[in-house]
């Protein structure tokens, strides 16, 4: 006889369209089910997949900027937090209406990845119960998870998230955690909740900068938690807002904005702040008699007292550790990685080849270190070294043995490599009367100076790149067959930046590198990929920076596009020159990317299917 779960008696009733059973889901699911039985809804169909014009959510984005800005610095925290558990990281408006995205790539290109995008509505009516619409609804943080979901499609997600609200409980916005898996993730649902605390309080920071912040709470090792209460206040003392956690510790009491200082707590306004802006944590009690800790946090008309502010822990444990040095999660890549450590082990000669910009010389620097050499490594750019000065420089020189020669000598930079690593990098440019040298001293390990009579015995890793094709060089008689022969070891190919399927984790890391602690949203990842990427990850980096420039927030995002080198090459061929068809058609394209479905994408801009292909 076959034992059914709770939740199986659940499911298989609500699906039949029976009467759901008592005890075997949380009260709000089971609420929410029954109103969406109510509207009708077929579990097992798919839901309504609802996405609003793109113009539409740049016009929400505005409106809730000041939001906004403080909500993506956060949500890049979190994502550090929990990155790699193929996940998303989501911001909605008060509705549901999805405005931006963090996500793992894996997340991204997943089902419900594709259906968790800005401009998406998940309000119940549309999506059947998850989590950002009972959160909307409810006001409270809310967990969906696996097969809690109204709809069957959405059994192997889990979904958390949590209300914004402002000073008065109103909701603000909502912020999502979502991710591919049923189990429940009750460490995420806490950092989501601790996430959109953390926005509150900035908000009030930020909205009422020309008032006094005070933090309060029983026990002093709270105070710079998000456990403590936030208080703000006009110069007069009249309450201008006060977060949740304030709102819990002074139950009972009239906090509505408007109240005074004196109604809520035993001692004057004037006395209090005189004993608070004299520094360290003042004890006060409140209207009930209960006794508080308070501390200053700000002084109006906006100067920070810097001595009293400290960040919260939460932020100073939520920062990203160091940014791995080498992204490689390409497939591609990581296999043509895999014999590396082997290949240095034996001494074997590397050969890294790729277009332009492909990072090469980051990947001699990683070889390097898998080599686990304590000798240093030395690059030589074999096409900027004059034909007669090639072997001098390489092999070094004695005192006085050509014209020019350096006074004291030169060691030379395989010596100076010894116990280390020799970087050829640009190596189809060593002269031809260079090459018979470098064989040999390939073949031998030994350097000796020009003009010197001393042999020398080196331990060399040597790694060899360029970005053209030696053997074909080699058959034109342009490169000396041995010496090819000689360097072509193990083969590494570094794909062009267009062609990994690595990109998102790219950008992020290059972005790390140029701006730490910056968020950048998906549809703007989404962007850049579309681009060709000519001179791929050098290219990528200056392309970066120069968005960077235009950033006026902790966030990249759309808004940092402007007409110009970025937009031509995110338009077709066809448009490219063409001015009006050009922005046509890159808001095609952009709309395409945030809806990434071509007849959501002809619905948003009142454009036939024919038409979007067309441009795509």
């Amino acid at each position: 006889m076959q034992i059914l779960s709770g939740m199986d008696r659940a499911r298989n009733a609500l699906e039949r369209g029976d009467r759901l059973p008592g005890g075997t889901l949380p009260v709000p699911i089971a609420e929410s089910w029954q109103r969406c039985r109510d509207l009708g809804l077929d579990p097992r169909l798919q839901p309504r997949g609802e996405v609003v014009p793109f113009a539409a959510v740049t016009r929400r984005r505005q409106k809730m900027e000041g939001l906004r800005r403080l909500a993506l610095a956060e949500m890049q925290v979190l994502y550090a937090q929990i990155a790699g558990s193929n996940l998303m990281i989501a911001l909605a408006d008060a509705s549901g209406m999805v405005l931006d995205t963090i996500s793992d790539q894996a997340f991204t290109e997943s089902v419900a990845g594709r259906s968790i995008l800005p401009g998406s509505l998940w309000d119940e009516a549309r999506r059947g119960t998850n989590a950002l619409g009972l959160a909307s609804d409810s006001s409270q943080p809310v967990g969906v998870f696996g097969r809690e979901h109204y709809f069957t499609c959405h059994a192997h997600l889990s979904c958390m998230a949590a209300p914004i609200l402002d000073s008065h409980g109103q909701v603000l916005g909502l912020l999502d955690a979502s991710c591919a898996n049923e189990a429940r993730q009750q460490h995420t649902h806490a950092l989501v909740r601790m996430a959109a605390a953390q926005i509150e309080n900035g908000l009030i920071f930020q909205e009422c900068a020309d008032n006094f912040i005070l933090a309060f709470h029983p026990r002093a090792e709270y105070l710079d938690t998000l456990s403590a209460g936030l208080l703000a206040l006009s110069r007069d003392g009249v309450v201008t807002a006060l977060n949740r956690p304030g709102s819990a510790l002074l139950s009972g009491l009239p906090t509505a904005a408007g109240v005074s200082f004196d109604t809520l707590f035993e001692m004057p306004f004037a006395r209090a702040l005189d004993g608070l802006l004299r520094g360290g944590v003042f004890p006060i009690r409140d209207a009930a008699g209960s006794q508080v800790l308070m501390v200053c946090r700000q002084i109006a008309p906006g100067l920070t007292v810097r001595n009293l502010r400290r960040e919260p822990p939460a932020m100073q444990h939520g920062r990203a550790g160091p940014m791995p040095e080498f992204v490689c999660a390409d497939e591609t890549l990581k296999a043509a990685m895999a014999d590396i450590g082997q290949a240095v082990a034996m001494g074997m000669p590397v050969h890294l080849t790729g277009e332009t910009g492909t990072g090469k010389e980051l990947m001699a620097r990683h070889i390097h270190a898998v080599s686990g050499r304590r000798g240093e490594f030395v690059a030589v750019n074999c096409g900027a070294l004059a034909e007669q000065l090639f072997v001098a420089e390489i092999f070094g020189h004695e005192q006085g043995a050509f014209t020019n020669a350096r006074a004291e000598g030169s060691i030379g930079l395989a010596r100076q490599a010894d116990g280390g690593t020799l970087f050829l990098d640009e190596v189809a440019d060593v002269p031809l009367s260079a090459q018979t040298a470098l064989l040999r001293f390939l073949d031998a390990m030994e350097v000796r100076p020009v003009g010197g009579l001393k042999i020398h015995k080196v331990d060399v890793q040597i790694i060899s790149a360029t970005n053209r094709n030696l053997e074909e060089m080699a058959a034109e008689r342009t490169f000396r067959a041995d010496l090819f022969y000689r360097l072509n070891g193990l083969v590494l190919y570094l794909p062009p930046l267009a062609a990994r399927t690595d990109f998102a984790l790219v950008v992020k890391h290059l972005l790390q590198e140029l701006a730490p602690g910056m968020a950048i949203t998906d549809a703007v990842i989404a962007r850049l990929a579309q681009r060709e990427w000519p001179g791929n990850i050098r290219e990528l980096r200056s392309a970066l920076q120069r968005l960077l420039m235009r950033q006026r927030g902790p966030f990249v995002d759309e808004t940092c596009f402007v007409d110009g080198s970025e937009d031509v090459g995110d338009a077709c061929p066809a448009c490219r020159d063409r001015g009006l068809a050009r922005r046509v058609c890159q808001e095609i394209r952009t709309t395409y990317r945030s809806c990434r479905n071509v007849t959501h994408t002809a619905r948003a801009l009142g454009l036939s299917r024919t038409t979007i292909y067309k441009h795509l």
